[in-house]
């Protein structure tokens, strides 16, 4: 059973649960609602959590599972041959993947009937030619180890999934039959409900956090395994990056040296060209512009945070590059080789940190009490006086958050040091070569078809750790002098 039809039959058994339970809490006390503990509402949202809430945890569980335990049964099916001439077993078992979609694919639009996908001895070839002539993703020589397993992964999917939907019906049914059994009038209903309730809003919040912490263990784990393959000391303090995926990555040169000065450079020129207009931009918004230019100007001028980084990304390959090369290339001062540049990307990247800038430091700017600004007329001080001696001092702790908040919003950019700096990793004070960042260099090296035990493969999450370590700690400190900002003027 799909899933949507199976989160329906549920929210329709909970829907049910609350008219009965509602109208057996009324029938209890002979409609005299006045008699309940509870308003005869709670009594059928009490009936809707005890339907739902396990009905659907169980469907989540299962769904996480179920994934495992199948990919585990079918691996074994697997030869030793294949599995060596595709590279790895994680290959063969997405090839597996890849053709049990396309047997339920074809099956479902009657391109092959159930008795054909599901017959040990079908021809391997026909079989794919049949996957091909619908538009399915054949990558290799179908064989028949290979069709026997991706047959026993759909068998063993469309059994799970029948099992989960049982059991997830029978989950819900039993309580929704709990809650409407222990209606009465004295059944504490609102307790009940708002206290579940609680609960949900606490997952929720969890969510967020355990999500983080996830992410963070994945990135340790293969922090420490790439560690054990390849030494800490030539990772940090290495100069040269060039990768090898020939082997196991003895020859490698992994030093993140080059990366983190590319890094640096790329988001130093993009707040030099962000932090200035930004907060020129601020001042004249909350000091100098009148409420219409005001209710006009500041929504336009934050829509460019709502662009895509892509988009962003073409505009320095398409239009900033050859704009620079025209003047800084050959044909101009002769300084610049190619559009791809360190320049580039900073102008782009700077443009892009525009609204971060400007909004954070317009709501700071305004956030300076009216007292001070006030005082200082009253000392005679003029309007440009009072801004650069008072306003922007006061303000100055919370821009300085702002303008951090920014660069390690900088320092995690990837499309634009994608398309606009190039690719080249190097030590070099020439704002026109073409250099690259730590989260291209993720990009790169995961997207390559070495394996992934291999440093070469596990290196990129030792360069994600090393950029969350460096932006977790821009955040801290930018979130920590804004906080002690917003003490001094609450």
């Amino acid at each position: 059973m799909p899933i949507f039809w199976l989160i329906l039959i549920v929210l329709a058994i909970a829907a049910t649960g609350f008219v009965i339970g509602r109208k057996r809490a009324l029938q209890s006390v002979g409609g005299d609602g006045r008699r309940l503990h509870s308003l005869p509402g709670y009594y059928g949202y009490n009936v809707v959590l005890k339907a739902i809430v396990p009905a659907f945890l169980l469907m989540i569980v299962w769904l996480l599972v179920q994934p495992l335990v199948v990919s585990n049964s079918v691996s074994g099916m697997i030869p030793e041959e294949a599995a060596q001439t595709a590279g790895s077993q994680s290959l063969v078992m997405s090839e597996i993947r890849r053709l049990s979609s396309g047997l339920d694919a074809v099956t479902g639009m009657g391109l092959l009937s159930e008795e054909a996908a599901r017959d040990p001895g079908a021809d391997p070839e026909a079989i794919a030619q049949t996957l091909r002539d619908a538009g399915q993703i054949v990558t290799s020589e179908v064989t028949t180890p290979i069709l026997n397993a991706a047959q026993r992964f759909r068998g063993l999917n469309a059994t799970g999934n029948l099992a989960m939907s049982a059991l997830v019906v029978l989950v819900a049914l039993a309580g929704a039959l709990l809650a409407i059994r222990e209606t009465n009038p004295e059944f504490r209903a609102r307790n009940t409900v708002e206290q579940g309730v609680k609960a949900l809003l606490i997952g929720a919040a969890s969510i967020a956090v355990l999500t983080t912490i996830g992410i963070v263990l994945s990135l340790v784990f293969n922090t420490v395994e790439f560690f054990r393959l390849y030494p800490a000391t030539d990772f940090f303090f290495g100069t040269e990056w060039a990768p090898s995926f020939s082997g196991r990555g003895g020859s490698s040169q992994l030093g993140i040296i080059a990366l983190l000065w590319g890094t640096f450079y790329i988001s130093i020129v993009a707040l030099a060209v962000a932090v200035p207009i930004g907060l020129f931009a601020a001042v004249y918004l909350s000091e100098y512009a009148s409420p219409r230019v005001r209710s006009f100007a500041k929504p336009m001028l934050e829509v460019l945070a709502g662009i895509p980084t892509i988009v962003y990304g073409l505009f320095a390959l398409l239009t900033v590059g050859p704009l620079l090369m025209s003047v800084f290339g050959r044909e101009g001062f002769g300084w610049m080789q190619s559009g791809t540049a360190v320049m580039t990307a900073g102008l782009v990247m700077g443009i892009m940190l525009i609204p971060f800038v400007s909004s954070l430091s317009d709501d700071i700017i305004n956030a300076v009490p009216q007292a001070m600004r006030d005082g200082s007329y009253g000392l005679g001080a003029t309007k440009s006086e009072t801004i650069k001696q008072v306003v922007l001092p006061a303000a100055l702790p919370g821009i300085v958050g702002a303008v951090l908040l920014a660069a390690s919003r900088a320092i995690g950019e990837t499309m634009i040091v994608v398309l606009g700096a190039g690719a080249a990793a190097r030590l070099s004070l020439n704002p026109f070569e073409a250099m690259t960042t730590v989260t291209a260099k993720i990009v790169s090296q995961l997207t390559g078809d070495a394996d992934f035990a291999s440093p070469e493969a596990l290196v990129a999450f030792a360069l994600g750790m090393t950029l969350f370590v460096i932006t977790l700690g821009l955040n801290v400190f930018a979130l920590y002098i804004v906080r002690k900002y917003r003490e001094q003027y609450d």
